[in-house]
């Protein structure tokens, strides 16, 4: 591990103290090889005072009983009908799971308990049909969550509930993570299932807003991928309750947990409520942040260096965007209001958001901000990155006599030879007003 990773988790440490996280696994997760590993991260998070409700399912425990036995089984995931076979074979395989659990975290040093605490009723009947002893959560006794918690005792809870009269229901665990979190105000919820994260093609999905996940979502439902979008929908409906964050991972590989929650860009899914990005003005306090993002850059004389002193001077021309309250790009706006002429300067996304459209993002933040101070055209200075401001912003290429005065005189005094582009801001004076928390 470099200093500079240390530093990079360091940052989340005390925004994470004291906070709740429920983390689901599924069964399949819980009969790999990675589970040792996987328990071991438990017990970092623990030791750095973050409480952990642990939530697992037992359906690949259950089709493996249902085929050793040759009893024929009628869900395996809490969804569905629950036959009275099937719930005594998923109260079986729930059980093997609890104490493969209560074993792995006692050889780690953490202190666990059995949580009964969900409290079910009948599905009852859907679509017609009876779901027998599919089972519903009506509520979360989060008085007993919370004594264990107090405590420094990891609640373990079952894919198991029972209703008033003690009658017991199979339930979905993805449900009763939801349920859960909401009802102990946590503040993440991570599935760790070998589905793992999203993809699209070849590509990971590293972050989705809530309406582009219920999208998802119902394309990967008419394609048959039940288990992606079980927790694609249970995510979406837990950050429109109040969670703002659910993480979608691969629990089979090593690291993935500390990996996602330590680290800005992570390495699975993220599905967040719209807060997660912001864009704002930067402040006095962030100079040496931009400073530091934009280093590497002007190594590469993409951008002009800017000292402190300047970055100070034109500080109100600065606009930050934020993911997760780390800053991974900025861009500034410099206003000529005699030649109804506005600048887009400085625009720089981190190597490590690339390729996910925030470049454009601050660009057409720029522009709908020029359009909104009276600009008339928005001008662009590149060496090098010209070809995206042409082909991605629709800026045409003009002579550097288009400049205003004062702003020749610093093209010329550069020796840089930037190429000068030039765009209209009719059509975006139609826009509204640039949004200070874009999702």
């Amino acid at each position: 591990m470099k200093v500079s990773d240390l530093r990079g988790i360091l940052q989340y440490v005390p925004r994470f103290r004291e906070k709740t996280f429920v983390v689901a696994l599924d069964g399949e997760v819980a009969a790999s090889p990675n589970l040792g590993n996987l328990l071991l991260d438990l017990a970092v998070l623990r030791s750095l005072s973050i409480k952990v409700i642990l939530v697992h399912g037992c359906g690949a425990q259950l089709v493996q009983l249902s085929q050793e036995r040759r009893i024929p089984i009628t869900s395996f995931d809490g969804t569905g009908i629950t036959d009275e076979s099937t719930l005594k074979l998923g109260i079986e395989a729930s059980h093997a799971v609890l104490q493969e659990l209560m074993q792995g975290l006692a050889s780690v040093d953490l202190r666990a308990a059995y949580a009964n605490v969900i409290v079910a009723h009948p599905a009852g009947i859907l679509g017609g049909v009876d779901t027998l002893c599919t089972g519903k959560v009506e509520r979360v006794e989060t008085a007993t969550l919370q004594t264990f918690l107090n405590e420094g005792i990891i609640p373990v809870i079952p894919p198991i509930g029972f209703d008033g009269e003690g009658k017991t229901f199979r339930v979905n665990s993805d449900a009763v993570a939801v349920e859960v979190a909401e009802a102990m105000r946590a503040v993440k919820i991570i599935y760790l299932a070998p589905s793992g994260a999203l993809r699209i093609g070849d590509q990971l999905v590293r972050q989705l807003s809530v309406s582009d996940t219920e999208a998802v979502a119902r394309k990967r439902r008419t394609e048959g991928d039940m288990a992606l979008v079980s927790k694609l929908e249970h995510a979406a409906r837990a950050c429109r309750s109040g969670i703002p964050r659910v993480h979608l991972l691969d629990g089979t590989q090593n690291e993935a947990l500390l990996s996602e929650i330590f680290s800005y860009e992570g390495i699975g899914t993220m599905i967040y409520s719209n807060e997660y990005q912001q864009m704002r003005r930067a402040l006095k306090k962030d100079v040496r942040a931009i400073m530091v993002l934009i280093r590497e850059s002007i190594a590469n004389a993409e951008l002009v260096k800017r000292s402190r002193a300047e970055l100070l001077g034109l500080l109100d021309d600065y606009w930050l965007l934020e993911i997760d309250r780390t800053l991974v790009g900025c861009v500034a706006v410099h206003l000529y209001p005699d030649q109804q002429l506005a600048e887009l300067a400085c625009l720089y996304v981190a190597k490590s958001h690339e390729g996910q459209g925030y470049g454009r993002k601050l660009m057409a933040f720029a522009e709908q901000l020029a359009a909104k101070k009276g600009a008339k055209h928005l001008l662009a200075l590149s060496t090098q990155a010209y070809n995206f401001f042409q082909q991605k912003g629709g800026f045409v290429e003009v002579s550097p006599d288009e400049l205003p005065p004062e702003r020749r005189k610093k093209w010329e005094a550069s020796g840089r030879n930037s190429k000068v582009m030039r765009k209209p801001t009719e059509i975006l004076q139609t826009r509204q007003s640039p949004p200070q928390n874009p999702s």
